[in-house]
């Protein structure tokens, strides 16, 4: 047997040491095989515009509102599948506008937890019970599965999830359960995130964007030449600086501030850590002197220390 298959075999062993694991895990891929591919967005060319970026990843490019729209078709007007919409997107700032204007908020409350359990279940639907309750925020996370899983054994299930639901309102956390449903809500509809390119540049907030991927579940990221021209400046590199200064002085675009030398140390850090998470750095062939013009040039980093890869990139 050559060494390298004997290596992933015990590998294998360490994993699934006893042939009941190891069925179960056959058993378990097998059948996620079967159920629906959970959605992918892809987004590029964000270019610093954080509020844009933001908006875009709490609608999923409008996966939220077609979730609400499969879920509630003719049953709710269109004006309140946006409000819906609205404070999925916005838990906190909807909350604050609904209470200027609601005069019975106990009963708008109830309301809305039952549509944002509706919406719950219906984005769940697609994922095994496992990745759902790995999404499922910490604090209400056992409440939150209750009501979001059918029991078959609970005969009067009317009472028990009203029973609930009541008691939520009734301790006065009924805000803050709302806030945990509608990011679950944003958590599940998309799966997973392709990041095309150009998250430097021009718009004033890349470190923001930074810091949201480096919190975000699920993602990848291909470098765009925007963003290995910023790592480049970044190293020190002298003619890239110039091309800056030069860019800056004619008013071609916003890149950003040269005297805010602080900005320039945090962008550089987070470029290291996001490289850390991912796990490699990619980088066009444009930007490189290849003979593998079409491919992509990969860089693995997950053997590198954090000071290593500051000192490569930053």
């Amino acid at each position: 047997m050559k060494t390298e298959e004997l290596r992933y075999l015990q590998r294998l062993a360490e994993l699934y040491p006893t042939i009941g694991k190891a069925s179960t895990e056959i058993i378990n891929l097998q059948s996620i095989l079967n159920l629906p591919k959970g959605t992918e967005h892809f987004l590029s060319d964000i270019h610093g515009e954080y509020e844009a970026f933001s908006h875009v990843l709490r609608n999923g490019s409008g996966a939220v509102r077609k979730k609400i729209d499969d879920v509630f078709g003719h049953t709710l007007s269109n004006s309140d599948k946006r409000s819906l919409a609205t404070l999925v997107y916005y838990p906190k700032e909807k909350i604050a506008y609904v209470k200027k204007k609601e005069s019975d908020m106990q009963n708008w409350y109830k309301i809305t937890l039952y549509r944002l359990i509706e919406v719950c279940k219906t984005t769940a639907s697609k994922y095994t019970r496992s990745k759902v309750r790995k999404a499922l925020p910490s604090d209400y996370a056992y409440v939150i599965e209750e009501l979001i899983t059918e029991k078959a054994e609970v005969l009067d299930k009317e009472a028990y999830y009203d029973s609930i639901v009541d008691t939520i309102i009734d301790i006065g956390r009924a805000e803050n359960f709302i806030i945990a449903l509608a990011e679950l809500i944003q958590r599940l509809v998309v799966d997973h995130l392709h990041v095309l390119g150009d998250i430097y540049d021009r718009g004033p907030g890349p470190h923001f964007i930074m810091d949201r991927l480096m919190d975000y579940h699920s993602l990848d990221i291909q470098w765009g030449n925007h963003d290995v021209v910023w790592m480049g400046a970044a190293a020190g590199m002298s003619a890239i600086w110039l091309a800056f200064f030069c860019q800056k002085m004619h008013g071609t675009y916003e890149m950003f501030s040269i005297q805010d030398t602080r900005s320039i140390i945090v962008a550089k850090a987070r470029l290291a850590a996001v490289i850390l998470k991912v796990g490699f750095l990619q980088i066009t062939p444009s930007s490189l002197t290849s003979s593998t013009s079409g491919s992509f040039l990969s860089i693995p980093v997950h053997n590198l220390k954090l000071s290593q890869i500051t000192n490569v990139i930053v």
